[in-house]
């Protein structure tokens, strides 16, 4: 539930180690406020690591495409025949 998972900044400023081990073992994002607004997001580093994985992988992906839709492609056995040089 995402009400549960927003905290305002003083809680943070004198709860962070609770908060830290809560982020670390339910491995959901927290959003800290600041005068009622939603100011930051707060995850764990696993989490972290796998989102920026997850982003280099999609960034491989896309510009995979923009080379297929540029023309900048070879045939599979030529491809493997420049590797094997």
């Amino acid at each position: 539930m995402l009400s549960s998972q927003v905290t305002p900044i003083s809680r943070l400023k004198a709860d962070a180690a609770t908060l830290l081990k809560r982020l670390a073992e339910d491995r959901e994002p927290l959003i800290v406020t600041q005068n009622g607004e939603a100011r930051a997001v707060v995850q764990d580093i696993r989490s972290w690591e796998e989102t920026q994985e997850t982003l280099a992988l999609l960034k491989l992906l896309a510009l995979g495409e923009q080379d297929i839709e540029a023309g900048r492609t070879q045939p599979l056995a030529e491809a493997l025949a420049e590797l094997a040089r």
